[in-house]
């Protein structure tokens, strides 16, 4: 059976549409600019959390305090 041209036509037009789409899509995704801009914001969102900020201050004052002691050995 053959299939109306105008029909394969549409599916085509369809199916350009729709990759285009999913191109679109994927340039957004992929944009090296939003990709660092996510990172960056996880990143500051970890270090918000009390939890993290404490364990920092707790390391630098040990780095801090090992430092000084071998400095003055």
């Amino acid at each position: 059976m053959a299939r109306d041209p105008d029909i394969i036509q549409r599916d085509i037009e369809q199916a350009r549409d729709a990759l285009a789409t999913t191109l679109d899509q994927l340039g957004t995704k992929a944009n090296p600019k939003k990709l660092v801009d996510d990172a960056t914001a996880s990143v500051r969102s970890k270090f918000d959390d009390p939890k993290v900020k404490a364990a920092l201050i707790g390391v630098g004052v040990l780095v801090a305090v090992l430092v000084v002691r071998r400095l003055f050995r």
